[in-house]
């Protein structure tokens, strides 16, 4: 049996970065629909509604650049 190739690292990194991004663009759309449902529950907290979207894109953006700083590692040193 063979190793794994790098070609199926960089499938799998390439699938991680595609999942974050989804749960992103779903958590955000999800969001905004429960605003919309129950502004009242907004309304009575002191941040705004979308406080938690701009926290889950810091930490989707940070874990993209860490994936591809990866990639760039294993494009870089083991081709």
């Amino acid at each position: 049996m063979g190793g794994v190739t790098i070609k199926q690292l960089n499938r799998v990194l390439n699938c991680i970065i595609g999942a974050f991004i989804g749960v992103f663009i779903g958590q955000c759309i999800w969001q905004y629909g429960d605003f919309c449902r129950n502004p009242e529950f907004y309304a009575v907290t002191s941040a705004p509604w979308y406080t938690s979207i701009i926290f889950y894109a810091v930490v989707t953006v940070v874990i993209i650049a860490i994936v591809l700083a990866v990639k760039l590692f294993i494009n870089k040193y083991f081709k």
